[in-house]
């Protein structure tokens, strides 16, 4: 009876492995693939504040390398600043972030006009890759006809 107990075991982890030795791979379903055109997020208040604060950080600390002493020092002092210290940091963030808009708006824009163009763009230069395909094995033809 323990014979017939790991044979079926075994039987099943066989079939287990044929299958994944048969290079059957399960389908992955990630996240669609992002598009570069696409404009990119603006910064934060905060990440604007720190871009000023890392080269004023430098200056005084030029031999520290730590990425996050920077970090910490900048999070401290963003911490430690009131409102109206804050503002103009904010003000450019909220600059960057009407000027984002404007540009996804177009970019949706372009997305919701152009996909025809884009597919011809596509198919044209699709086109002009087959023929320098076609010209080559046209060439290579015409050179052995020249060596006979």
């Amino acid at each position: 009876m323990k014979g017939g107990k790991s044979k079926a075991k075994a039987d099943t982890k066989l079939s287990v492995k044929k299958g994944a030795a048969a290079g059957k791979k399960p389908v992955k379903k990630g996240k669609a693939a992002k598009d570069p055109n696409k404009p990119k997020r603006p910064a934060g208040a905060f990440f604007v504040f720190m871009e000023e604060f890392r080269k004023q950080y430098k200056e005084k600390h030029p031999n520290n390398k730590s990425v996050a002493a920077v970090g910490k020092a900048g999070g401290d002092k963003w911490k430690s600043m009131s409102e109206a210290e804050k503002a103009p940091y904010i003000a450019k963030a909220d600059k960057r972030k009407v000027e984002y808009e404007k540009n996804l708006q177009a970019y949706n824009k372009r997305l919701a006009d152009g996909p025809g163009a884009e597919e011809e763009e596509s198919d044209k230069s699709r086109s002009e890759v087959n023929d320098d395909e076609e010209d080559e094995e046209e060439g290579s033809g015409e050179e052995e006809d020249d060596d006979e």
